[in-house]
């Protein structure tokens, strides 16, 4: 966990050891981005403003690292830019100081469950394709014409609500309970980032990549760009 004010550090990392898990906490972002590069956290806690180095900077670093490890954001900064352009970044939710400490492990909690999902799945393989589209629903990994698409947890339940039927509309509710199905916190916008950080990373496998369309006050659907086999 990284935030300045050392009074929110001592109250969640309290909270948090408190249901057994191992933290560490920062002040100065520039540390923490030294102790990320010795070892990748198993999920993290970003404050955006920070010294010698921002969140959204750290968030980024992250993301080169590794682009599974869950990521939340705390910040005091409640315009929706920041908020949106932080979720494009990779992170997977965000919450506004002043927060509860309650709610916050509570969310860290949904993305453990969500992580040992995908850590844990079986060897055996059950996929769903959908032309050059193949998800591994127990591996939680994605491939584009046979080539690996690291996503995060939250990705890939979006990407498989849409491709469980190709063509289909899916409105920003039934994809925002898909994404977070233990989490009544999110907003509409947050779906939005998450589409498109997921078009990003598939067109830069493919950059004639367009399966994931838009459909204007309805929602977003799978589209002809899978080629449907």
């Amino acid at each position: 966990m990284v935030d300045d004010e050392e009074n929110i550090l001592e109250t969640v990392a309290y909270a948090l050891r408190r249901e057994g898990y191992e933290v560490q906490t920062f002040v100065d972002g520039q540390k923490a981005w030294e102790a990320f590069q010795s070892r990748v956290p198993d999920l993290a806690i970003l404050d955006i403003i920070l010294p010698r180095m921002d969140g959204l900077q750290l968030c980024r670093g992250l993301r080169q690292l590794s682009e599974t490890v869950p990521i939340i954001f705390l910040t005091s900064k409640i315009d929706e830019f920041d908020r949106v352009l932080g979720l494009e970044l990779g992170a997977d939710d965000y919450l506004c100081k002043p927060f509860s400490c309650r709610e916050l492990v509570a969310r860290v909690k949904v993305l453990f469950r969500r992580s040992m999902t995908r850590q844990n799945g079986t060897e055996t393989s059950e996929t769903l394709e959908a032309g050059h589209l193949q998800l591994d629903l127990n591996r939680f990994e994605a491939r584009w014409k046979t080539v690996l698409v690291p996503l995060t947890v939250t990705e890939f339940r979006i990407l498989h609500s849409l491709a469980r039927f190709p063509g289909h509309v899916k409105t920003r509710e039934q994809l925002m309970v898909a994404a977070y199905p233990d989490d009544t916190f999110v907003s509409d916008r947050t779906i939005d980032s998450h589409i498109k950080r997921l078009r990003r990373k598939f067109q830069e496998l493919d950059p004639g990549f367009s399966a994931i369309e838009t459909v204007h006050g309805l929602g977003y659907r799978l589209g002809p760009g899978v080629r449907q086999t």
